[in-house]
């Protein structure tokens, strides 16, 4: 009974440190949600986070928890998973989560935590536990997202540019300053959608693990899906403006339009993705979106040295979180 009642404990504190990772996903990522609404003044940054963390938080009426399965069951072999790689995994996420938002890095929470999971099960097993599909479609997205964000993006700016190229700018400007809130709230809810999930993904990954939950489940309990989408919007009302100000003003300067069509091409990627299953960057779609806007105006209109900065960061994040997994792993073990 004794032994029982401590493995209880040891689900209770790492489902706690689950929550304070999606409660630091938020807070990391709230500048991908409120940047540009808050470069282009739309909003003031206390508008803005409320704002933001209300769409966060109503995803959970709209998205089909396809990517939490994603992260639960499609990664790696759920039989290889117990308490110390789900620990070593959360600590190397929130590690790098950490180090990223004090130099003011938008990098991927993410991809921070796959990076985790993947190298907490390597320290443990070695590769051959990885699920060659799952890590293919995620590795594959790190490019496809900025991509396609840069695509709709630039499209969409070109196509705004092209119908309004009669309009006066103080008319342009006073509707998109509307029209903003609208692909903002579109953006905030594609951004709690895709990665609220990834949370409940690690905890539905621990509970299967540890007995509380079987595979053969449809979906995780209520509960898990309830805290992990209120502590992600809870996250996002603190928000993190070292990264607003990066993503906002140093990669290109933002109008309204601009702030509209990089919104909108931001959220029609994340609504693909989150359909497909598939976890994405929420910071590499948005990235890409705000480039492609950019670079429709001129080349020169876009800090590449800035976005450069950025990519290296997306490239180091999963090696990265994984190295540090490993090592806590390790230490998990030697602790209990």
């Amino acid at each position: 009974m004794e032994t029982v009642q401590a493995a209880l404990w040891v689900v209770i504190l790492l489902v706690g440190l689950a929550v304070a990772f999606d409660f630091m996903n938020g807070f990391h990522d709230a500048a991908n949600s409120i940047a540009t609404v808050v470069s282009t003044g739309v909003l003031k940054p206390s508008q803005a986070v409320v704002f933001a963390a209300f769409f966060n938080v109503i995803a959970i009426f709209v998205f089909h928890l396809s990517v939490a399965a994603t992260i639960g069951k499609g990664i790696v072999d759920i039989h290889v998973v117990d308490t110390h790689v789900i620990f070593g995994a959360l600590v190397g996420a929130i590690s790098w989560n950490i180090i990223t938002w004090y130099y003011g890095i938008p990098s991927s929470s993410s991809h921070a935590l796959i990076g985790g999971i993947v190298g907490a099960v390597i320290a443990k097993t070695g590769a051959g536990a990885l699920v060659a599909s799952g890590i293919f479609k995620i590795v594959a997205f790190i490019f496809i997202s900025p991509l396609l964000g840069f695509i709709l993006g630039s499209m969409m700016m070109v196509l705004m540019a092209w119908l309004l190229r009669r309009a006066r700018p103080q008319r342009i400007d006073r509707w998109f300053r509307r029209l903003q809130l609208i692909s903002a709230g579109a953006y905030s809810l594609g951004h709690g959608g895709n990665d609220a999930q990834k949370t409940i993904g690690i905890i539905w990954l621990l509970l299967i693990a540890t007995g509380y939950a079987s595979a053969g489940d449809a979906e995780p309990p209520i509960w898990v899906i309830l805290a992990c989408y209120s502590a992600m919007g809870l996250g996002t009302m603190f928000g993190g403006w070292r990264i607003v100000k990066t993503m906002g003003q140093k990669i290109t300067k933002l109008k309204p339009v601009g702030g509209f069509c990089a919104e909108t091409g931001g959220a029609l990627s994340l609504f693909l993705a989150t359909w497909l299953g598939i976890p994405v960057s929420t910071t590499h779609t948005i990235t890409g979106a705000i480039v492609g806007v950019g670079s429709t105006q001129r080349a020169s209109a876009v800090r590449w040295g800035v976005a450069g900065n950025i990519v290296w960061a997306w490239i180091l994040t999963i090696p990265a979180s994984a190295f540090i997994s490993g090592i806590a792993y390790w230490a998990s073990l030697q602790m209990y």
